[in-house]
């Protein structure tokens, strides 16, 4: 009777390390509890500050997505094509909310797979890291109160005098040169930053692109868009928004593939319902 009790113990003792041997290989395997595979990621960078490429937003309403280790959701141009390229490459899209200068510093540390903030492929910063196709391609515009002296201008001269900033480490902070006699403020971190300036009375204009400029000027009713026929000297690469990788990364050629198949229409499609969708400037 002992003997029998001593085998029976052992069959259970071995059926129990069994079961934990197979638990454990699941684990292992990158499958949750239920067997189901867990999905890969896409995580990129935004500061979701920047309408109508990237906002924030307090729901998921109009296909914003949510800010990983927030509360709050992520819309905007650049929302839609990260979705789309996060479905192609069959991945969920996490969105990093991240401040300006710390882009590239997250994605060369690997924090993110991606930036994708209106950023553009300057020579100064492909040194750094590397860029996909360009997604949007726009042009240097001003922001002025509506009613001001500098509403009607035509030239980028009649800016003289003017106090004028742009956003830090950006060309559009870099062309405010190219104004003789201008008033240069202190760069500033953001564009809802820029916003409170001028309207308060603190700058009389910032230097933005032109979509920016429309979003600006339709969300609040105090602001105009001042658009050039004697505007800034910039090249397309400084006008240009692509996608930011790391260097030598096997996704600048699988992005490059699925922005190809997102048409010049869809494309501008996808920025007139950002814009329309946009919350309020603050």
């Amino acid at each position: 009777m002992k003997r029998t009790w001593v085998i029976f113990s052992r069959m259970i003792l071995l059926a129990i390390l069994l079961l934990a041997g197979c638990g454990s290989k699941n684990s292992d395997s990158g499958k949750s509890t239920t067997g189901e595979k867990k999905k890969e990621t896409f995580t990129i960078g935004m500061e979701a500050g920047y309408p109508p490429f990237n906002w924030t937003q307090k729901d998921d309403s109009n296909g914003a997505v949510k800010i990983s280790g927030n509360p709050e959701y992520a819309g905007g141009y650049d929302v839609e094509i990260a979705k789309r390229v996060a479905d192609a490459l069959g991945k969920e899209l996490v969105i990093v909310k991240t401040e300006w200068d710390g882009l590239v510093p997250s994605l060369t540390s690997g924090k993110i797979d991606a930036i994708m903030a209106g950023m553009s492929p300057t020579k100064k910063r492909k040194k750094t890291i590397d860029f996909t196709d360009n997604y949007y391609t726009s042009n240097y515009v001003m922001v002025v109160k509506k009613g001001s002296k500098y509403e009607k201008a035509t030239s980028i001269q009649d800016f003289s005098g003017a106090k004028i900033t742009g956003q830090l480490n950006t060309t559009h902070y870099e062309v405010i040169d190219q104004i003789k006699g201008v008033k240069k403020q202190t760069a500033m971190d953001n564009f809802p930053a820029m916003r409170v300036a001028l309207e308060s009375g603190v700058i009389d204009g910032y230097v933005s692109e032109r979509p920016e400029g429309i979003s600006s000027s339709a969300a609040n009713d105090k602001f105009a868009m001042v658009e050039f026929t004697d505007g800034f000297e910039a090249s397309e690469e400084d006008t240009a928004i692509a996608v930011g990788v790391k260097k030598d990364s096997d996704l600048k050629d699988k992005i490059n593939e699925i922005l190809k198949g997102v048409s010049e229409e869809e494309r501008i499609e996808i920025m007139d319902t950002a814009i329309k969708n946009q919350p309020a400037a603050k």
